[in-house]
């Protein structure tokens, strides 16, 4: 069975994302996120999968918005977060 495409949301200053953040289904979101203004929180909750694409885009956005609080833990998160080095908040180890 295929994924659904992901899709994400601005609820009151958090980005919300739901569906696998998996390569295929992101290039949609790089444009609408890029324009997301300030945001409080990147809310993983629904998010049962990703893969490294998916690891560039959250880093990608915890560096853009560094006080965002990440919530949830899809299937690869934790994997993936030790691979490439970084921290809790998404930024590489020192």
């Amino acid at each position: 069975m295929a994924d659904p495409g992901a899709s994400v949301e601005l609820q009151d200053g958090r980005l919300v994302f739901d569906g696998a953040l998996l390569r295929p289904a992101l290039a949609s979101l790089w444009p609408r996120l890029a324009k997301s203004g300030a945001i409080s929180a990147i809310d993983l909750t629904r998010v049962p999968r990703i893969d490294s694409a998916g690891i560039a885009l959250l880093g990608w956005l915890a560096d853009q918005h560094p006080q965002a609080a990440i919530t949830g833990m899809p299937t690869g998160y934790e994997e993936l977060r030790i691979a490439y080095r970084l921290d809790d908040h998404l930024r590489f180890e020192r």
